[in-house]
């Protein structure tokens, strides 16, 4: 591995050993590329040896996966068997980042002005590093929890392919029965005006499907144009469709979302919000929200919108052929056949084909755990005072959908917080603050052993 001259060694000192140790493994996670064309079995292998030196036997870890580019790492913290296992999962692999667009080599873990930069900093080798040290940390003191701890460190989230998850639970399920699942790449804290203010847990995900729209025509001389225009009428299409709002739904996850929400909202605000936890709801008021704020309108319904365009094969020809590519993320229960039966109606042009082209796989809702939601509150208001733990439905894909699919009710759990204003994950420069990562580490700690033990031991 190459030698990391960006840390600073200067901001290690006063740092507690097991901060200290999770830094170690979080700047060695980062200097593995583990994008899609190098896989992650290197850094598989890297945290296997950093267990075994802790003195994790051989029988309680794993090293499995289709191929051995392409491994999965999967850990066993034997409990007493009171409580059956609890699952924790995290990948490895990141996104591609080329070195010319970033102010520092990507994969070198470097420390700045308060940050810690690397692909994966905020997606998600963070909590990769967050977990081992924490498992690392227990196993050292001596903690006997009353139920197995699982820990899945998988492969290939970010591309699908061969997806590590999946894998395990068509390859190996044995390794990962569990009661339910904590899925690392879910949830977490929100920054807003370097004030913390929400850490949210994940109970369920939309899913997203791909529809062509598709306008056809025989073409001709530009020179004699005719109103029947492959573009213009694949134009009309798209603007009918800009124009239309699938139905507000809600479901037991986004009315405890929006009942939080009316605890930092502005008055006005509040006001719609306690109109549309009304029933029936007062659609003009979450019409206002929605309006208002891109992130509420995406949890109130499943939304479609125009993503690619092309047409046409010459200067100086008529149009023969346009497309569109229309991108649809829809709420837990909604269908691809459903959202394709909808945009037949609201594009309403016989002339105007409209196909699936992909849709990801579903899952239902994993129902609130008021046990969880209790420890993360508990630890949340001693760590930091006033801010509101909710539920939530996510926007985007996680592995937590292959676990739902299998019956293991998932919850997206993390105490790092982030920046709302300036999210970095895929991107340029991705980074964590320093203090968050901290700060992050010892919410999952506490965590752990809390959700580790009967309700009645949890202090």
């Amino acid at each position: 591995m190459k030698p990391n001259n960006n840390i600073d060694t200067d901001s290690m000192v006063g740092l507690s050993p097991h901060l200290k140790l999770a830094r170690s493994i979080f700047s060695e996670l980062i200097n593995i590329n583990t994008t899609q064309n190098n896989g992650s079995t290197k850094a598989a292998e890297a945290m296997h040896e950093r267990l075994k030196q802790a003195g994790f036997p051989e029988s309680d870890m794993h090293l499995t996966g289709p191929k051995p580019q392409n491994m999965n790492l999967v850990v066993r913290y034997p409990g007493t068997g009171k409580l059956r296992p609890v699952l924790f999962i995290v990948h490895m692999d990141v996104v591609e980042a080329i070195r010319s667009d970033w102010s520092f080599d990507p994969f070198n873990f470097t420390e700045k002005d308060g940050y810690f930069y690397g692909r994966g900093a905020c997606d998600i080798k963070n909590e990769a590093a967050d977990i081992i040290a924490n498992l690392i940390r227990l196993k050292a003191e001596g903690f006997m929890p009353e139920r197995d701890i699982i820990v899945a460190l998988t492969e290939h989230e970010e591309s699908g392919d061969a997806n590590g998850v999946k894998w395990i639970l068509e390859n190996r399920p044995d390794l990962i029965e569990a009661e339910f699942a904590i899925n690392l790449d879910a949830g977490g804290g929100s920054i807003v005006d370097d004030r913390p203010q929400l850490l949210e847990i994940q109970t369920g995900e939309k899913t997203f499907a791909n529809f062509k729209l598709e306008a056809h025509n025989k073409g001709g001389h530009s020179s004699l144009p005719v109103k029947d225009n492959a573009i213009y009428r694949l134009a009309a299409a798209l603007t009918r469709l800009a124009k239309f709002d699938f139905p507000i739904q809600l479901n037991d996850t986004t009315r405890m979302f929006f009942q939080r929400a009316l605890e930092t909202e502005t008055e006005g605000i509040k006001e719609d919000i306690e109109a549309i936890l009304k029933t029936p709801l007062d659609s003009q008021a979450a019409e206002r929200l929605a309006e208002l704020n891109p992130y509420y309108n995406a949890v109130m319904r499943t939304t479609c919108v125009a993503t690619l365009l092309n047409g046409g094969h010459a200067d100086n020809a008529l149009p023969q052929t346009a497309a569109a590519n229309i991108n649809c993320r829809m709420l837990p229960g909604d269908t691809p056949e459903d959202v394709l039966k909808t945009l037949k109606s609201v594009v309403s042009d016989p002339m105007v084909e409209i196909t699936c082209t992909y849709t990801a796989v579903s899952s239902p809702i994993s129902a609130i755990r008021e046990d969880l939601m209790a420890i993360a509150e508990q630890i949340a208001s001693s760590m930091w005072p006033g801010v509101k733990v909710t539920p939530f439905i996510s926007t985007g894909a996680t592995d937590g959908k292959h676990l739902r699919n299998a019956g293991i009710p998932v919850y997206g759990v993390s105490g790092m917080f982030l920046d709302m204003k300036d999210m970095r994950a895929h991107g340029k420069d991705e980074r964590i603050g320093v203090k968050e990562f901290y700060d992050g580490v010892g919410f999952m700690y506490q965590f752990v052993k809390a959700i580790s033990r009967k309700a009645e031991d949890i202090n």
